[in-house]
């Protein structure tokens, strides 16, 4: 059945992966649902704590390390349905490996420091992988390390394909402190940082009088 002609279209949030450098798209992944919800920490990074100076009170080393925690559906039914082919044969493996390799190093890497340890290289280097961006609307666009990732697997087909699943998610988002400016991640945070503070002189400021004072004694 088609949708009402006059609703809006419905965005979907998603993680993209680009090079850090240049800022190529190596992958888009859009969520197959929405979150129903997204909860937001924020860790100050003050100056001030033990050492009671006075002084450092009121500054600020840097960006607060922003912690974002989603989880999110994906469901083979709609698929299953129309008798998809893809669907039929594997399920949703395809959905849930192209979310678990994002936080795997590729099997290439990891066969060519196999190849360098038994030649007797001494030093193996980790591998730099893309950067990721957690994208939640236009004015949401974070670069972001995966630092939490679990499955439920909640029902399958007879081959025991998974056919539903949850996928809950923990992200840190990487400020020019991990990047730096001069890289894509970190004018993509700056741009973040920007987009709130424009959002928040939309704001409508308040008066002494809605806290109950009439002013600063």
């Amino acid at each position: 059945m088609s949708s009402f002609p006059g609703s809006p279209k419905l965005l979907r949030g998603g993680l993209v992966l680009i090079d850090n450098e240049t800022g190529a798209v190596q992958r888009i992944i859009a969520l197959q649902y929405n979150p129903d919800t997204l909860t937001r920490s924020l860790q100050i990074k003050g100056v001030s704590g033990e050492s009671g100076d006075h002084m450092e009170a009121l500054r600020l080393k840097g960006p607060p390390v922003e912690s974002i925690k989603l989880e999110v559906e994906i469901d083979a039914t709609d698929r299953l349905e129309v008798a998809d082919s893809q669907t039929t044969q594997v399920g949703i493996h395809p959905q849930l490996a192209v979310l678990e390799t994002v936080v795997y190093p590729t099997s290439s890497h990891l066969l060519a420091n196999r190849g360098e340890a038994a030649s007797g290289s001494l030093e193996i280097s980790p591998m730099e992988g893309p950067l990721t961006l957690f994208i939640f609307g236009p004015k949401r666009i974070v670069p972001v390390r995966i630092t939490e990732f679990s499955i439920t697997e909640e029902a399958f087909d007879t081959s025991l394909n998974p056919i539903r699943a949850k996928v809950s998610l923990g992200m840190r988002v990487l400020t020019v402190d991990d990047l730096g400016f001069d890289v894509k991640g970190g004018g993509l945070f700056m741009a973040y940082l920007q987009a709130k503070e424009q959002l928040a002189a939309k704001n409508v400021a308040g008066t002494f009088g809605a806290l109950g004072i009439t002013g600063i004694p």
